[in-house]
């Protein structure tokens, strides 16, 4: 057994593993409990009671965070030249096509969200074994397949994350850094939840949003009592 620091004990001695604390004393209480000396990311966990194997209940989707994500991301654009200027000018930091597709097919892969146009998205399935495992494909439900690249970045670069539960039911998404106030993360947190709890499938039966967590990857997990996510 892995031997726990005074730290991470002090840390996991202020959590009661029995408690399910509202959202906003969850966000207090993380500040209090993380033990990492960076800006540690602020994770959410939410066991849904769906189906991920039935395709009406296979959730996926996208959410703009009021506050951001507190970390700048990498965006390739894919696209034909003319659309390269428009991308650029919205912060893109990569566009272009030929170019990149030869990168990824050589292992490149430094790059948080890809976007492409419609129209080259057949140049974009030569690298979909690489891109698809990495969570970076391309895909018009979360907004990544579209002609309005310059929105699409923009969107990206203010905080908008895309999510998609697992085979277990649950969605993780980073909703913000250590470094925020608990109050911007209670705020991203609830932006989260309430799309979820929107996205509620008709088929779905019995308790919807069984169980969610918050932590950081160095911190004790806090459970959240959904009574408290409006």
């Amino acid at each position: 057994m892995a031997k726990v620091s005074k730290r991470r004990a002090a840390a996991n001695a202020k959590v009661d593993e029995n408690k399910h604390y509202p959202l906003s004393d969850a966000m207090t209480l993380l500040k209090e409990v993380n033990v990492a000396k960076y800006d540690a990311s602020v994770d959410v966990h939410v066991n849904l009671g769906i189906d991920p194997r039935k395709a009406d209940q296979a959730l996926r989707g996208t959410v703009s965070l009021p506050h951001g994500t507190g970390k700048t991301k990498k965006v390739l654009v894919l696209c034909t030249p003319d659309k390269e200027e428009e991308a650029k000018a919205a912060g893109a930091d990569y566009a272009g096509l030929d170019e990149f597709i030869q990168k990824i097919q050589g292992g490149w892969t430094d790059i948080d969200v890809v976007v492409a146009t419609p129209n080259v998205m057949a140049q974009v399935g030569k690298v979909g074994r690489i891109l698809g495992p990495r969570g970076l494909m391309p895909n018009p439900k979360t907004g990544t397949v579209t002609p309005n690249v310059g929105s699409a970045v923009a969107e990206v670069k203010k905080g908008k994350i895309s999510f998609r539960v697992d085979k277990y039911g649950i969605i993780h998404a980073s909703i913000g850094r250590i470094s925020f106030t608990p109050e911007k993360l209670a705020d991203n947190a609830m932006e989260l939840l309430g799309t979820l709890n929107r996205m509620k499938p008709a088929s779905a039966k019995g308790i919807y949003m069984k169980n969610v967590t918050v932590a950081t990857s160095n911190s004790p997990g806090i459970k959240v009592d959904t009574k408290s996510i409006k």
